[in-house]
């Protein structure tokens, strides 16, 4: 499978962060422990969408969907 955003990601499925999209939000997303090659689990959605709630380095870290479009990811099967 291909690059997807971490955005279209289902609760339950986990990828691989590739990369990010977009400059402006690169270090606020590094500092958060999203870093390319680190493993990232969807655990859950908002019910209304936003936010989203994975797992990576082993905490829990809630992410809104415009950070989520930016993060480009390649699912683990």
């Amino acid at each position: 499978m291909g690059t997807l955003r971490l955005s279209q990601l289902r609760p339950g499925q986990e990828a691989v962060i590739n990369e990010f999209d977009n400059s402006d939000i690169f270090l606020k997303l590094m500092e958060m422990g999203c870093v390319p090659g680190e493993k990232i689990f969807l655990e859950k959605v908002a019910p209304l969408g936003d936010p989203i709630s994975v797992k990576i380095s082993g905490y829990s870290l809630s992410l809104r969907l415009n950070e989520a479009e930016h993060i480009l990811v390649t699912l683990i099967d």
